[in-house]
């Protein structure tokens, strides 16, 4: 009996001496604007109704090029996003932890994250990229300096698909400040229209920013 207790005791004192689960937070991808300024841009973005479907194929808008070395920009983002991220030699992440900011769940197998666009292919051919040379649709599809891409879940992602605003928000209701954010300042860097359905939903998400 007095070895059972000993023994308990023991595996009490190993679980509270056990460190807490490392607690992961968002990595913000590069240049969100502040919320004035992205009041001032969503502002400044002309409304107009979306273009047509027609001629759009992904094909058009070269994705997950080569950025470095042996790695594209799914693996880069990746890298970029994740936590204690291992690749091979071939940059493959084969460890690492990865949160989705629009639904607060954190994975450990790169093959349960999606790179989303935070505006679509398919958005962006409606609202202008139509128009644009090959070239231009390849540095949208993989731009690294705007908060154009960042690993999610994947299915999320697939759930978002190529809807905007207006139809679609991240689950998770505090991220809408920054998911606006993000989306204006892509619409308003590559010059692209919005619906004015899409500019009530912005200004609504934009609305619940704190600063």
């Amino acid at each position: 009996m007095k070895s059972t207790f000993f023994a308990l005791s023991a595996l009490v004192a190993l679980v509270s001496s056990a460190p807490a689960p490392l607690a992961l937070t968002a990595r913000a991808p590069p240049n969100i604007p502040t919320t004035s300024e992205a009041k001032s841009q969503l502002a400044a973005i002309r409304v107009a109704a979306q273009g047509s479907q027609t001629g759009y194929s992904r094909d058009l808008f070269p994705h997950w090029i080569t950025q470095s070395g042996a790695c594209n920009t799914r693996e880069t983002v990746l890298r970029r996003d994740g936590t204690s991220v291992v690749t091979d030699s071939a940059c493959a992440a084969t460890s690492g932890r990865w949160y989705s900011p629009f639904d607060g769940a954190v994975w450990y197998a790169a093959s349960d994250v999606d790179i989303d666009h935070m505006v679509p292919l398919s958005n962006a051919w409606k609202s202008g990229a139509a128009s644009w040379t090959t070239s231009r649709r390849q540095a949208f599809a993989n731009d690294l300096s705007n908060p154009q891409l960042i690993a999610v879940t994947d299915n999320v992602n697939q759930e978002k698909s190529d809807q905007g605003p207006e139809a679609w928000k991240p689950p998770l209701t505090s991220y809408h400040c920054t998911y606006a954010k993000m989306w204006i300042k892509v619409k308003y860097v590559y010059t692209l229209t919005i619906t004015s359905a899409e500019k009530s939903a912005l200004t609504s998400m934009v609305n619940t920013c704190s600063a």
